[in-house]
């Protein structure tokens, strides 16, 4: 802070580091009380509180009125028996994520590390272990980075219920839910915002984390808006230069924090052209409008994933993939598959991702990406409609459609689909003035010759008989 009193962001402005640059793909885990009913999604834990909403009408049918089976009592069901970090590690590597970590607290008050800031975690409830602890050990000797993500400013007013006879307006509950505040609280911006103790508490919690696990990466959610922005300096302060971490780097969604003292991260979104500033995007791999495990999850096919990755990183952006356990700390075997199977493709393909930059094109096709994110008029649609979001969905691409990066010299065409002919057109890099003359093609995946001609239409690459992994194919130009 300056000597007036005023707040200097300027000192705490840091951009992205570059081994955050460099690793591209990171996964995390909505894994929580919230995982016990397994009821649409993960705002089950406010929603069953909205009196005649589908998840209020559900928990009473299974569980009872609240004010008799409110969401604490969820607790001692949520045991994640099968939880085992060196598994989750081993998930980790396998589809070939380089950060990742499980949601540190969502908004529901339940902390998912041994916290002496707030009682109620996962120490002392439900699984009395330290799941973030233990995380953030197995993936240390991995060799993974971690990622702690922060949801809890949602808890203004997140409990509040229309149910008058509700458990969270008991007052010995406050410590489960919180003080009970006028339901206008519940908005994505109210007119009470939180007071001093709201925000003392939100930025202790953070400044725990970050001295009890070092987190590589700290992810806000979005409405980090309505905290005090006093409290929110000094937490930027803290991680930054108190603690000093140095190879640290914050991500935050809208205008939560002032431009430049970290990576903005659009939920769900992407950009239709490279952007001149590093970014991530959040996304799932749930087909479900959901970022918890539910019931009869569904998930989205291996090659959607890919692609999404190679778009995000043609455009200078990460991509950070969620996908939530059973509420025994296990993972649904298709979900297994999928990440393994976009492990596999980055085991043949990873040098086209990896460490890459920007080419001078991101892009090239006929399939057009809006600039799209899970933006404030979302967030207000998701309130209004009992917690389910409108989804974003992903273009189907092509073998007309290319992205492009660049690393140490070469250049990578990656093409989003095999052509039947086997021929390759690629108009960026035809025969003109303006563009290089590549000297030899390398299918990655393969040692066999790869013929090329440079027409003044096309750069045309003949492909092999077989291809040499599945969903995308990436061509390491040297120029």
């Amino acid at each position: 802070m300056k000597n007036n009193g005023s707040l200097s962001w300027d000192d705490v402005k840091r951009e992205a580091p570059s081994w955050f640059r460099d690793a591209k793909f990171g996964l995390f885990f909505h894994l929580g009380p919230y995982s016990v009913p397994a009821y649409e999604n993960e705002w089950y834990s406010r929603n069953m509180y909205a009196k005649g909403s589908s998840q209020n009408l559900h928990h009473v049918k299974t569980y009872g009125p609240l004010k008799s089976f409110g969401y604490k009592d969820f607790y001692d069901m949520f045991r994640c028996e099968k939880f085992d970090p060196d598994e989750w590690a081993d998930l980790v590597i396998r589809s070939g994520a380089k950060y990742a970590g499980p949601v540190t607290e969502h908004a529901d008050n339940f902390s998912m590390w041994d916290s002496n800031v707030n009682p109620v975690n996962c120490v002392n409830y439900g699984p009395k272990r330290d799941i973030t602890g233990e995380c953030a050990n197995a993936f240390r000797k991995r060799g993974i980075k971690i990622l702690s993500t922060f949801h809890h400013q949602w808890l203004w007013g997140w409990f509040m219920s229309t149910d008058p006879e509700a458990d969270v307006y008991v007052p010995e509950n406050e410590k489960y839910y919180g003080k009970a505040l006028p339901l206008e609280t519940n908005r994505y911006i109210p007119y009470r915002l939180p007071d001093d103790e709201f925000n003392t508490i939100w930025r202790n919690k953070v400044i725990e984390v970050i001295d009890k696990y070092s987190p590589d990466v700290l992810y806000f959610d979005s409405r980090t808006n309505i905290i005090g922005e006093r409290y929110k300096f000094e937490l930027v302060d803290y991680y930054y230069n108190i603690n000093k971490q140095p190879e640290g780097i914050i991500t935050y969604k809208q205008e939560d924090f002032p431009e430049g003292i970290g990576v903005l991260d659009i939920e769900c979104g992407r950009f239709s052209t490279a952007q001149p500033f590093p970014w991530q995007t959040d996304n799932r791999l749930e087909d479900n409008i959901t970022w918890c495990m539910v019931q009869n999850p569904r998930y989205k096919p291996a090659v959607e994933i890919v692609h999404q990755l190679c778009d995000v990183v043609a455009k200078n952006g990460n991509l950070l993939l969620n996908v939530g356990p059973y509420a025994d700390g296990s993972f649904h075997p298709e979900a297994k598959r999928i990440l393994f199977d976009i492990g596999n493709w980055l085991s043949v393909c990873g040098e086209a991702i990896y460490g890459t930059r920007p080419y001078k094109v991101a892009i090239e096709g006929p399939t057009d990406v809006d600039d799209s994110n899970y933006d404030v008029n979302r967030i207000n649609a998701q309130l209004k409609n009992d917690g389910i979001a409108s989804d974003i969905k992903l273009k189907t691409f092509t073998a007309q459609d290319f992205r492009f990066t660049q690393k140490d010299g070469s250049v990578y065409a990656i093409a989003l689909g095999w052509p039947a002919d086997r021929v390759l057109r690629i108009r960026t890099f035809r025969r003109a003035p303006e563009n290089p003359v590549i000297r030899q093609i390398k299918l990655l995946g393969t040692d066999e010759p790869v013929l090329f001609r440079q027409t003044d239409s096309h750069l045309e690459v003949e492909l092999p008989q077989k291809p040499p992994c599945d969903y995308a194919y990436a061509l390491k130009l040297d120029i």
